[in-house]
């Protein structure tokens, strides 16, 4: 397929939802685009990223959302058009800064700002189900949802003018299943940004004085109300007057029209979408709720339409009101993702259906013929992933030290380690940033009889988001903590992106480099720095520096993520194999029982370990510490 920039107008495309995003941005003149790698928003900016020296744009992959978010907003206080995007969780890091932005309004520079936040129901790729729209509403931004990727891609176009006009940044929703799966999007004419940026030096844009602008921003979001009430984005299909009405949005929608043909519903339930969710379209859902005796609001996550309907229907006061069902009565669950087996579900009880897809037998042969030929494939590490050894020298080191240390980690591909397939060091685990600042406070504990060494763990794009701040922290409060950084050279977990210490932008372009160690040196930090793969220096290092109990030590294990050291060099460093008559096989299980890695199995037939050449990716580091010598390792030629 074409580059997103080479597009034919009037032509229809399979885009991914992200895609979709990016074409709509392009479209609607965006020139600045900044953001921090997270699943299920990272492809937004790749894709930008992407065409940026063919469209003119600038493309940065940010130390983190909040510093993405501002930098956008600069460029749209001087005159264009720009977007930050992030996922549920980099939300936390930028909300201080989205706060603030509409009070202080974007100016006449005509400049427009879209803010695209991913959600994640089921936690696919996230530490919890999140739902974000709430946060729109406290920062009085207009909202919208898409339901199809023709709507991901118009709404986006919408939104920048819509924040042009009324001087505001504007929000979209975006969402797993709508982000990372693919659909048809016909797309309008692009034509190349050519806007120039300038400042209005007579300007100040700040929430801190001049208190009417509040009075201000809360009249634009009643004129946009007034928009939304009519707005084409939100639409109605089905009976003038049906049995039950859904009132659904997001992947409610798709769900909603799949399960309502599958019961063969379509003459007594109506569906209301909405794709305008802050300002609520009150009146619209009201007259619509008019018509109904019962009503099902199917959205994600959390009751949010839902409670606005209600609020709405109690504005109102209906004199024959009707049932509005949802989370709060139980027919649609609180976690989770839409599927249209859950509407199905739903709707069978208001019906009273007796509904089956499958027949019982087929249901129980399903799951017999399941249980015997999937094999279960827990989260793990990649073979020639440089974490496996770097735990396995943390547990090491630990074990030996014999104080029972603390560990606290955060997110990335280390996170893996605790989970079941994982060895499960980890003690403590939340957000990006985390592991540093929990370790200043186990660190600080001494004077209350605390005598557990604390070792906190980051990797090398987490250190430069949100891990100096606690690690200054640490110093300036004098916590006894070992800050271990984790640095495979990439943001591999996303997907490779390359941070402030990679030495390239995100439009691969060469940029200076921002060395972690000199970083830390230069706050004050002992420094030591081990590959990852030599888990005998890394271990007594380690242990060295758990003994050291003079403040912050900081031990970098350092090792290229394997997957972007075979992109970049095209061959393996070794050849491995087994030696049948030294290997034990479930006598030991090492290398595929404790080291667990993926390219390494055991062998029914000879009993032995054996390598799986499809998987393995010839580190060597099993060879290294396998027990009995049993697997070998070859410099290749």
């Amino acid at each position: 397929m074409p580059s997103v920039v080479q597009l034919v107008n009037g032509s229809p495309y399979l885009l991914q939802g992200n895609e979709a995003i990016a074409r709509g941005a392009l479209e609607a003149g965006v020139q600045y685009c900044a953001a921090y790698p997270g699943t299920p928003s990272t492809e937004i900016l790749t894709t930008l990223a992407g065409v940026a020296r063919d469209a003119g744009l600038h493309a940065e992959w940010s130390s983190n959302e909040k510093v993405a978010t501002e930098a956008a907003l600069a460029a749209a206080y001087a005159g264009l058009r720009t977007i930050s995007s992030m996922k549920n969780a980099g939300l936390n890091v930028a909300m201080d800064t989205l706060q603030h932005i509409n009070l202080a309004t974007l100016g006449d520079q005509h400049g427009a700002m879209l803010v695209v936040v991913a959600d994640d129901p089921q936690s696919h790729a996230s530490g919890d189900e999140e739902d974000t729209r709430w946060v729109a509403q406290m920062a009085n931004a207009p909202l919208m949802e898409p339901s199809s990727f023709q709507e991901a891609y118009e709404m986006t176009k919408y939104l920048f003018d819509l924040s042009e006009e009324f001087q505001i940044f504007c929000w979209l929703r975006d969402y797993t299943r709508l982000a990372h799966a693919r659909g048809k999007v016909t797309v309008g004419e692009y034509k190349k940004a050519t806007r120039k940026a300038k400042f209005d030096r007579t300007k100040m844009f700040t929430p801190y004085i001049a208190p009417p602008k509040h009075a201000i921003l809360v009249e634009k979001m009643a004129k946009i109300r007034e928009r939304f009430e009519v707005s084409p984005f939100n639409s109605y299909e089905g009976p003038a007057k049906p049995e039950l009405l859904i009132i659904c949005s997001g992947s409610g929608a798709p769900c909603s029209r799949d399960a309502i043909e599958e019961l063969k519903l379509g003459r007594k339930v109506g569906i209301l979408k909405l794709g305008t969710l802050w300002p609520f379209p009150s009146r619209l859902v009201v007259s619509h709720m008019k018509k109904a005796k019962r009503v099902l609001v199917v959205e994600e996550v959390d009751p949010y339409v839902e409670t606005h309907a209600k609020a709405a229907m109690a504005d109102a006061r209906l004199a024959d009101a009707p049932e509005i069902l949802g989370r709060g009565s139980g027919h649609i669950s609180y976690v989770g993702e839409n599927n249209p087996d859950r509407v199905i579900a739903a709707l069978c009880k208001i019906f009273d259906i007796t509904y089956s897809a499958r027949t019982p037998e087929y249901q129980a042969k399903v799951e017999e013929v399941l249980g015997k030929m999937v094999a279960s494939r827990g989260l793990t590490w990649c073979p020639g992933c440089p974490h496996r050894a770097s735990f396995y020298a943390i547990k090491n080191a630990i074990k030996r030290d014999g104080r029972n240390a603390v560990v606290t980690s955060d997110i990335g591909c280390y996170t893996m380690d605790a989970f079941p397939d994982g060895p499960q060091v980890t003690n403590v685990l939340h957000c990006m940033g985390g592991g540093l600042g929990e370790g200043c406070g186990f660190g600080q504990l001494q004077q209350f009889g605390f005598e557990q060494p604390v070792i906190s763990i980051c990797g090398d794009s987490t250190f430069f988001h949100a891990s100096i701040t606690p690690l200054v922290n640490a110093l300036y409060n004098k916590s006894n903590m070992v800050a271990v950084i984790l640095d495979n050279s990439i943001t591999a977990m996303t997907g490779f992106q390359p941070h402030a210490g990679s030495g390239r932008t995100a439009t691969q372009e060469s940029t200076e480099t921002v060395s972690a160690e000199a970083l830390c040196r230069t706050l004050g930090c002992r420094v030591e720095v081990v590959d990852a793969f030599d888990t005998k220096a890394a271990t007594a290092k380690l242990m060295e520096l758990m003994k050291d109990e003079q403040g912050v030590k900081v031990l970098i294990l350092r090792r290229k993520c394997e997957l972007l050291r075979m992109r970049q060099e095209k061959t393996h460093p070794y050849k491995v194999w087994v030696d049948a008559e030294k290997c034990k096989g479930d006598k030991c299980g090492f290398c595929y029982r404790i080291l667990q890695c993926p390219g390494v199995a055991y062998d029914k037939q000879s009993g032995k370990a054996r390598i799986q050449e499809a998987l393995c990716a010839h580190c060597g580091l099993c060879a290294d510490l396998c027990p009995n010598k049993a697997i070998v390792k070859e410099e290749r030629a």
